[in-house]
């Protein structure tokens, strides 16, 4: 949050939009600027609405995630989460489309909420509630990548999955083994849909 707050402070204090032209991500860039798929998760567009509902969100989550995850594990969901959003975009969304914000990483975090309350054998309706009305947000608002969204949530639930039913026995390299999985599966997947960009954008 922390993080998130400066980068906002940054791009209205800095002139010519020089934290955006340089940190947000288009699918166009991945190639020649890989570290744009992280940075742009801590963007937001200078609307205050965006900001305020993506901390607003990470806030709730984060204090009924991090006690359970430990906060290494927390950080790493969130991190891969956002990765995955932005590899969302690439994989669906036009080559062309620029994007910021904590979204992916956001619903990266409901799904792990989830995966959390399916084992502990909690009541999940207002998680499914919260869930499709947000995700009805992302297709009925415009500027809004749902293509993100969709990402950040498989890859929170898969890493969540491989935290929450770790067994016993070798509980810790089974974890951080998943989300490493997880992880890779997302460079790999980049790597492909790279290799198909057209030849002026490679070269």
């Amino acid at each position: 949050m922390a993080i998130c707050a400066v980068a906002f402070a940054l791009d209205w204090a800095i002139p010519k939009d020089f934290v955006f032209q340089n940190f947000a991500y288009a699918p166009f860039l991945t190639e020649t600027e890989p570290w744009r798929m992280v940075s742009s998760a801590f963007l937001h567009s200078k609307n205050i609405m965006h900001i305020a509902f993506n901390m607003y969100a990470l806030w709730i989550l984060g204090n009924a995630l991090e006690p359970a995850f430990g906060r290494a594990r927390f950080l790493a969901v969130y991190l891969v989460s956002a990765l995955a959003g932005s590899v969302g975009v690439l994989l669906i969304a036009p080559i062309d489309t620029v994007v910021v914000g904590a979204s992916g990483a956001v619903f990266g975090l409901f799904g792990a909420l989830f995966v959390v309350q399916k084992k502990r054998g909690g009541d999940l309706r207002q998680i499914i509630v919260l869930l499709l009305i947000n995700a009805a947000i992302g297709f009925i608002v415009p500027n809004i990548a749902w293509q993100a969204h969709l990402g950040g949530l498989i890859a929170g639930v898969l890493c969540t999955v491989a935290i929450a039913y770790a067994p016993a026995k070798n509980r810790v390299l089974v974890q951080w083994g998943g989300i490493a999985a997880v992880a890779a599966l997302l460079v790999v997947l980049t790597m492909y849909k790279v290799s198909t960009f057209p030849a002026f954008l490679l070269g």
